[in-house]
């Protein structure tokens, strides 16, 4: 499965483009559990409060099952490997990402699907304590059915089913092991390092950008509006480009661009998250794209896969991943110096 960032998912996932809020499955429901938040400086019980509710921990998680796209990443950063992740694209072994892989070692996760659903059967057989789904898509029927297995958490209270800021997903993970102050601890050191790349280059301070999927999907290239996992280029001083709204079907969705309005593409940068050679040469032929100043002017960034991934994933260690990456291409593109080719 082509992660088409969520469009393609979304025909699997109902993600990114295809993004759903429907009002009764933001009606709160319990989880079922009886508990008091945590007292006399004891961690647990703890209360996670969160878009479909409120969920009591009683004890500290032992077996965590992840149905979300992402989480495994903040997991593992906060040293608990969980006994199942959830495949979103990429086929990476046991869903983790290169980023990743040196803290999952030589554990082995269950690897669930979301093609037709969340694999409700196979968790229950894992006997999980904890399912986290901060970026699951979780609806009001999934969550009761989930919580009937274990506790189960999902992302705040506020949030579309999926891309809730990613500072907001580590602190609800590390809420749900009771470590909260960990949490804080991992959301600082990433913000301070784009803070610190942000203070060494004050000409990126204001400059337009705009970052799209890598390649058109059925005709539509996927786009993301100012707050939509656009944190990476605003926490650089970048200002996301305007307008792009409008062609976002839903709240919390992609801007659906088709061939005769790519032109809405053009600013100071523009970064595209192509995967791979095909990838790139279908976005040069699609629409003014091969036209557009910021492509023929050398003001476009082209990641390869990787550097791809980490930009859809928004994790601490994606984030960190992509900020020693992207620092570079940055540079070239605002010096109208980057390549005009997919990188080798």
């Amino acid at each position: 499965m082509r992660l088409r960032p969520l469009a393609a998912t979304a025909a699997l996932l109902i993600a990114g483009g295809a993004l759903v809020a429907c009002g009764s499955d933001e009606e709160p429901a319990s989880s079922g559990s009886d508990g008091s938040a945590p007292a006399g400086g004891s961690a647990f019980p703890v209360t996670v409060e969160h878009r479909l509710g409120e969920t009591v921990i009683e004890e500290q998680p032992e077996r965590v099952v992840v149905v979300g796209l992402t989480e495994q990443d903040i997991l593992l950063e906060l040293g608990v490997t969980p006994v199942a992740v959830t495949e979103w694209y990429g086929e990476q072994p046991f869903a983790t990402w290169p980023w990743a892989q040196d803290l999952l070692g030589d554990a082995e996760p269950e690897v669930l699907s979301q093609a037709d659903g969340i694999e409700f059967e196979k968790i229950a057989t894992l006997e999980p304590d904890l399912i986290i789904g901060t970026n699951s898509g979780m609806t009001k029927k999934d969550y009761e059915l989930l919580s009937a297995i274990a506790p189960t958490v999902t992302n705040v209270k506020g949030s579309t089913p999926y891309f809730s800021p990613w500072q907001d997903q580590v602190l609800q993970v590390a809420r749900s092991l009771g470590r909260e102050d960990d949490g804080q601890a991992l959301v600082d050191e990433v913000e301070g390092e784009y803070a610190a790349v942000r203070e060494a280059h004050p000409e990126w301070e204001g400059r337009t950008a705009t970052f799209s999927q890598g390649g058109p999907y059925d005709g539509i290239l996927y786009v993301y509006p100012d707050g939509l996992s656009t944190s990476f280029l605003t926490d650089l001083g970048f200002t996301m480009t305007e307008g792009l709204d409008g062609y976002a079907p839903d709240i919390g969705s992609q801007a659906e661009i088709s061939a005769e309005n790519t032109n809405l593409l053009e600013a100071d940068v523009v970064v595209f998250a192509t995967e791979d050679a095909d990838m790139f040469d279908q976005l040069q032929d699609f629409g003014t794209i091969g036209t557009l100043p910021a492509v023929t002017e050398g003001r476009t960034v082209y990641t390869d896969g990787t550097l791809a991934g980490a930009l859809y994933f928004l994790t601490p260690l994606s984030l960190e991943y992509a900020l020693e990456r992207l620092t570079p291409m940055l540079e070239q593109a605002t010096a109208g110096e980057a390549p005009r080719a997919y990188p080798s």
